[in-house]
């Protein structure tokens, strides 16, 4: 991916003498700075019919609507922002510029707060036409600031604003340079970890696919999209929600995949410290499962549009995520105050961490290092497997962990951080993954039994993971 690198100056200036761009900035909380830089490169008046800031809570309830839940940095409130900004333009401006390419920027953010309490977050919107007098198109974007300084945040929010209007309107044709170039001048200083892209000039993109882009180009380590495969970001629905995360390949979900899904998703839920009408459950990719499945560098994006497709199906919420260790992704979740994670293990996964654990750390970190991921709200559920040349079940209780952290495991057994999946179906266990992508690949009879009913029909309907073209042949 080739293009010249401008600065942020040169983009807005760029922007300002193109005659036939023409809009509104409305920026509320600690987002100022977009409509700064235009005015400050000169020849705003080519590009800025407007710019305000409802700063005060009751101003922007007055002009906006208020909302229900309280909060200001939401999505709902830049999607209010920008109707409202967008059918102004349109009511003022549509008879008088025919030519122009309106657009509505805005955005609401919070920055990083005096005692330290606010690490700084924002969503960032552009309702904007690449034709005068078309539907327009919308790109929304949340955002986490990184920089440890209020000011420097704010002209963050700035730069990632001017971004976004510069690559709209001059990437559009290339949707994922144009999430690449969102983070120039950025790099270190933010985490974009939602994007989404829609509208006429937009129908065939998937959005599932900027969800990979964005992990894949190091713009953010987690991102979401539920089972309307669309991008959804953790802080509109997992906020104080009790959450579960099931890992896996899914190449292709099977029926043992759906069975620890199923099970260890019954079992948190009845859990005492569980709430289970505030309860959410997702699925985890991980950057690196991704990359095991193809022998080239990369990731093969239809390999991971055919796992998402078969999750979608299945109703699931995915995460994509470059945490291979599991403290990155407890991290992230740490933000938006959860009060207690289930992370759902195979039984062969979990004695692969507590040995990357124990022998990584014999310079004396093995506690820190264990204290890292298993915190005081999180748990670790484990589906059991046969052992490797034999019928003996392996579970939590036999696993052959190394002399040297027994007593540290016997602790977590004990204090049930580490447990069991229950009441798991053991005629399943002959199952796995790789042998049925085999089967299905090759069309051998049976392989249609080995994963879900809805699974089989998708992998047939739309010759998933390899699935051979069935020629229909016509008898004249």
């Amino acid at each position: 991916m080739s293009r010249q690198l401008l600065e942020t100056e040169q983009k807005a200036l760029e922007i300002n003498l193109d005659a036939g761009i023409y809009g509104a900035f409305a920026e509320i909380g600690a987002g100022q700075e977009v409509a700064r830089y235009f005015f400050q490169v000169g020849a705003a008046a080519g590009t800025i019919a407007k710019t305000m800031s409802a700063y005060d809570k009751l101003v922007s309830d007055d002009i906006y609507g208020p909302e229900v839940k309280g909060r200001y940095v939401c999505e709902s409130r830049i999607k209010k922002m920008l109707d409202h900004e967008y059918n102004l333009m349109l009511r003022r401006l549509r008879n008088d510029r025919p030519d122009a390419k309106l657009f509505a920027f805005s955005d609401t953010v919070a920055a990083i707060n005096y005692t330290r309490t606010i690490k700084g977050d924002g969503w960032l919107a552009l309702r904007f036409q690449l034709s005068p007098d078309t539907e327009p198109n919308d790109i929304v974007i949340h955002v986490k600031m990184l920089d440890n300084d209020n000011h420097l945040q704010q002209q963050a929010v700035g730069i990632l604003g001017v971004n976004m209007i510069y690559g709209c309107y001059r990437y559009h044709t290339n949707p994922e340079e144009l999430i690449v170039s969102l983070m120039d001048s950025l790099r270190g200083r933010i985490q974009i970890d939602m994007v989404r892209l829609s509208g006429p000039d937009f129908e065939d993109m998937d959005n599932r696919l900027i969800c990979l882009w964005l992990i894949k180009h190091g713009l953010s380590d987690v991102v979401m999209f539920n089972s309307d495969k669309q991008p959804v970001h953790a802080s509109e629905f997992l906020y104080r929600k009790h959450t579960m995360i099931v890992r896996g390949s899914f190449r292709p979900a099977t029926v043992v995949n759906l069975d620890m899904i199923k099970k260890s998703w019954e079992q948190f839920k009845a859990e005492e410290t569980v709430d289970p009408r505030k309860c959410a459950l997702l699925t985890e990719i991980t950057w690196d499962n991704l990359c095991l499945a193809t022998s080239a560098e990369g990731v093969d994006e239809k390999d991971f549009l055919d796992r998402a497709d078969i999750l979608c199906a299945l109703g699931q919420t995915v995460v994509i995520s470059n945490c291979e260790q599991y403290v990155k992704l407890i991290d992230y979740l740490a933000d938006y105050r959860i009060p207690s994670i289930g992370l759902v293990i195979g039984v062969q996964q979990l004695l692969t961490l507590i040995n990357e654990k124990y022998y990584q750390n014999l310079d004396g970190r093995l506690l820190a290092a264990f204290g890292e991921i298993f915190t005081r709200n999180t748990k670790f559920y484990v589906y059991p497997s046969l052992q490797e040349g034999s019928e003996e079940l392996m579970v939590t209780e036999n696993l052959p962990v190394p002399e040297g952290v027994t007593f540290l495991y016997q602790h977590l057994l004990n204090s049930k951080q580490i447990v069991d999946v229950e009441n798991y179906n053991s005629d399943l266990f002959h199952i796995f993954s790789k042998e049925v992508l085999y089967m299905l690949q090759e069309d051998e009879k049976g392989w249609e039994d080995l994963v879900p009913v809805k699974v089989a029909s998708l992998i047939k309907e739309k010759c998933l993971f390899g699935f051979p073209f069935q020629q229909i042949e016509f008898e004249y």
